[in-house]
């Protein structure tokens, strides 16, 4: 059995989740000694025997006297307190005991069903020792009497089992059947005899199952009485009648009516309730003798008791008198009138707030003592937050989880409170409310209010004192919002950081030097706040500090200096100077800025204030008047020199005045004059030396790139040229030879990369190489191409970029070219070449003409180094390229090169013709 409840654990475990609520079942005999185990419960719900004490696994009782315990140890379930099953139970069924066992961390309730097994503890008993019966001589054999019925507390086959009668031979027992009660009757079994004998003595015995059987006696005396010929008769044997509970008191629920047929007083009729009623009935319950009324006289409560049977007897008064007797049963029906009740099963109030949604907070049960639909409840939690109610499997359990996640710092308590209601009419409501606490856990950084923090110190501060503090806040508790700070000392500023000391506990900090405005004016550091959580968090925040002026520093004479170091200066002027003239101007500096720095000049002594006046602002001394013969010889002026500081400092200069002749004051300023020359002429030679440098640099350069131009060899056959870029507008040339020819491209800046492609309907040129007879033609770069509706041909003008890596590629006795062409010439005449339009040459740079020796004429025979006037190209700029050749193939050297478009070229050409034949003329008429 242990195994089969442990497997419904599992199954529950894993359908409900976290929550999940087993029973497991165990039963103990009643009247056990205290500390007997029941059995291990933590065992068979599969808990860890370890971490029982953490999980604080305890037996929540509600309300109820415990009977039981765990223990934490071992996880065993034992009796707490000796059990008397008739007491707690009261009554014949089954007695069972509900524990519920609970463990947190997480929190789970289980339920553990005892059932208090019975022991045949008590021996049946008869409500009276002694019964006494009249019974007529004339009533025949089969006439029964009721006997008082025994008593046994103890249930099942430990209650009564059956009852026995000493041996006679006018009287046996017999039991009512199908009555749970078992109700003994005697019953006569042979006519009685006054005359023979006119008193009998019985002996009854009520006898349990119990093993060995208990046992309880009823003593009988019957008396032989003379005839009485009817009994009272009821109309049925037995009566039923239902009430509502909590009728009121003094109600009349039923009334007894029982005949007889005899007169007079035998026909007189009395009622009685049976001497073998339970207590209560009597307390509850009141018949009238004389009209068989039953009434109400205590209060009826259908959770106490929902039935009641009531044995009637009716008497004559007859003599002898005779009884008839009936059973009346009262139903009660159930009123509503039980509010539900609210149980909170669970004692832990509080929950973390990184609570995951779902977790269980607190567990609940509500109960009703009213049944059916009065006993039907609907719990609800009333108040808002971030809690709801989930249902276990069994009905009425519920647990408090949460729905949504925490925030200790946002609501750090909740009032919850649950509402059960019953579904009766009117509906009874209860409410419970209990306080659910959120614990704090290290979710929040420490926070500067103020980032960055900037702070204001003033220089010459104390060495070792508090100059400033940071704060940072956390919105944790306790050891989570415990706070220590430290500066990072890693930086460029190691040299500052390493005198600033801050304590970690407040965030204090002090410097271990006094700072200089004139020497540091500003710095940065960083403070890390760390909280003393569990991982701790930390922040940082980025501290400027500016250190403020003080009026530190006295005010220091520039001008006049003599040569000692004194602020003193002589100065000579003419004598016959007028009023105005600037004598000197003193000079100070203050390293202090603001007012602190601002300096005010005043004639401290003087010994004709009326002759020199000084500008307190800019510290010009100058004459107010002309000097006169009673002037005296020398003046002696002292200037004081003092800043706008709170506590002002001031510097003094002493300056001597002597009017002198004006030819000395000449001289003296020819002297200073030549002294500045001087030093004029050394500043001028220096930047002559350094022009010079430059210039020499400048030259071994050029003179180093025309070497490396004329080192460069010009043997290229089938080789792509490399030129270096050039971004100027001057032009450049190109050589290079193919065969015995050589050629010189002459024209702007050209682009490296681009090639003249062969055999893809570009431009290529091949000329003779008398070298090479077999050589082959390399492939070209592919980059100088035109579009596919330029290569139709046509009358075209259009341009082409020769670039810097043009390829010639040549084979011997062969000059051809593929450039679709705006005229052609006939064999032996002279034409023009354009390229074509898209084979990326400009329309503008290149034309060429060519005459009848072209192609088939023979290659010229030229002295190294000189270029042939038919491979002279200039490209990037007008150009017309004439060739005349005579008939046999020899070049005439008339060919020449004109700039220009080609009207222009014409233009020219006709100009030098016109020229040439004005010279001509002029030299005949010369000669005449």
């Amino acid at each position: 059995m242990s195994c089969f409840w442990c497997a419904i654990h599992v199954v529950l475990h894993l359908l409900l989740g976290k929550q999940a609520l087993a029973q497991i079942r165990f039963s103990v005999p009643e009247e056990v000694k205290e500390g007997t185990v029941v059995g291990n419960v933590a065992k068979d719900l599969g808990l860890d025997i370890g971490s029982l004490t953490g999980r604080r696994f305890r037996v929540v009782s509600g309300t109820k006297e415990a009977f039981f315990d765990v223990n934490q140890d071992n996880g065993a379930l034992y009796v707490r307190k000796k059990i008397d099953r008739e007491e707690l139970c009261k009554g014949s069924g089954q007695c069972v005991m509900e524990l519920k066992v609970l463990v947190e961390n997480p929190l789970e309730m289980h339920y553990v069903t005892v059932e208090i097994t019975d022991v045949n503890d008590h021996s049946p008993s008869f409500p009276e020792k002694e019964q006494t019966f009249d019974i007529g001589e004339h009533l025949l054999p089969g006439k029964r009497f009721q006997l008082h019925a025994a008593r046994d507390p103890d249930a099942g086959k430990n209650s009564i089992r059956t009852y026995m009668l000493t041996s006679n031979d006018h009287f046996e027992i017999d039991i009512r059947p199908n009555d749970d009660d078992k109700i003994p009757f005697l019953v006569l079994k042979k006519s009685l005899d006054r005359e023979q004998k006119h008193k009998h003595s019985l002996l009854v015995t009520a006898v349990d199952g119990g093993k060995p059987p208990r046992s309880g006696t009823l003593n009988v005396s019957i008396t032989v009485l003379d005839t009485n010929d009817n009994r009272p008769i009821f109309s049925q044997e037995m009566y039923e009648v239902t009430i509502l509970e909590n009728v009121p008191l003094g109600t009349t629920i039923f009334k007894m009516n029982a005949t007889d047929p005899d007169e007079d007083s035998s026909g007189e009729i009395e009622y009685s309730l049976g001497k073998t009623l339970k207590r209560e009935v009597y307390d509850i319950f009141d018949l009238d003798k004389l009209t068989g009324e039953i009434k109400v006289k205590g209060a009826v409560d259908y959770e106490d008791t929902n039935i009641y049977k009531l044995d009637v007897e009716a008497s004559d008064k007859g003599s002898p008198p005779l009884t008839g007797e009936c059973r009346v049963v009262i139903n009660i029906k159930d009123v509503n009138d039980n509010p539900p009740e609210i149980e909170i099963t669970s004692l832990s109030d509080t929950v973390s707030e990184d609570s995951k949604v779902g977790t269980v907070v607190s567990l609940l049960s509500v109960t009703d003592k009213d049944s059916g639909v009065n006993g039907k409840i609907i719990t609800t939690i009333m108040s808002e937050g971030p809690f709801e109610l989930k249902p276990s499997y069994k009905e009425n359990i519920y647990s408090v989880v949460t729905k949504q996640l925490l925030d200790r710092e946002e609501v750090s308590h909740y009032e919850i409170t649950v509402k059960a209601s019953d579904s009766g009419e009117p509906s009874l409501s209860s409410f419970k409310t209990f306080t659910i606490f959120v614990s704090d856990v290290n979710d929040n950084s420490p926070h500067f209010s103020q980032s960055p923090i900037q702070f204001y110190l003033s220089e010459n501060n104390v060495a070792g004192l508090p100059v400033f503090s940071v704060r940072a806040t956390d919105r944790d508790l306790n050891e989570n919002a415990a706070i220590s700070y430290h500066i990072v000392r890693e930086g460029s500023r190691t040299d500052i950081l390493s005198f600033l000391n801050i304590n970690s506990d407040n965030g204090q900090i002090s410097a271990l030097k006094s700072f200089d405005f004139e020497t540091l004016k500003t710095f940065q550091f960083q403070v890390v706040a760390t909280d003393s959580g569990s991982p701790s968090l930390s922040s940082n925040v980025t501290v400027n500090v500016f250190i403020l002026d003080q009026n530190d520093n006295a005010p220091v004479i520039l001008y006049p200096v003599s040569s000692n170091g004194s602020a003193e200066g002589v100065e000579e002027i003419p004598r016959n100077v007028n009023a105005g003239h600037l004598v000197t101007k003193v000079r100070a500096y203050d390293a202090d800025i603001g007012y602190n720095g601002w300096l005010l000049f005043s004639l401290q002594e003087v010994k004709d204030h009326s002759l020199f006046g000084l500008d307190r602002y800019t510290g010009q001394i100058r004459t107010l008047r002309s000097f006169t013969e009673t002037d005296e010889a020398e003046q002696k002026l002292i200037i004081l020199v003092k800043d706008n500081g709170n506590v002002s400092l001031s510097a003094t200069a002493t300056v001597i005045v002597k009017p002198v002749e004006p030819k000395e004051a000449f001289a003296a300023s020819d002297v200073k004059s030549a002294t500045k020359d001087v030093e004029d002429d050394n500043v001028t030679f220096y930047l002559m030396i350094t022009l010079g440098s430059v210039s020499v640099l400048f030259l071994i350069s050029i003179i180093v790139l025309i070497a490396m131009q004329c080192s460069k060899s010009t043997e290229y056959t089938s080789k792509y040229l490399q030129e270096a870029n050039y971004d100027g507008t001057l032009c450049h040339s190109i050589q290079y030879r193919s065969g015995d020819k050589r050629y010189m491209l002459v024209g702007p800046r050209m682009s490296i990369g681009s090639t003249i492609v062969s055999g893809s309907n570009a431009n290529t040129l091949v000329l003779p190489d008398r070298r090479s007879q077999a050589v082959e033609p390399k492939a070209p770069n592919s980059d100088w191409r035109y579009s596919a509706s330029l290569r139709a041909g046509g009358v075209m003008q259009s341009s082409v970029h020769m670039e810097e890596s043009s390829v010639m590629q040549g084979a011997q006795g062969v000059l051809v070219q593929n450039w679709p062409t705006a005229s052609s010439a006939a064999d032996g005449e002279g034409g023009e070449v354009s390229p074509p339009m898209g084979a990326g040459v400009d329309s503008n740079s290149w034309h060429f003409r060519y005459g009848p020796g072209g192609p088939g004429g023979p290659p010229q025979h030229l002295k190294p180094g000189e270029v042939p006037p038919e491979a002279f190209i200039i490209p990037g700029s007008p150009a017309i390229i004439s060739i005349r050749q005579n008939q046999g193939g020899e070049d005439d050297k008339s060919d020449f090169i004109t700039f220009g478009k080609k009207e222009e070229a014409k233009k020219k050409k006709k100009k030098k013709k016109e020229k040439k034949d004005k010279k001509d003329k002029g030299k005949d008429d010369g000669d005449e």
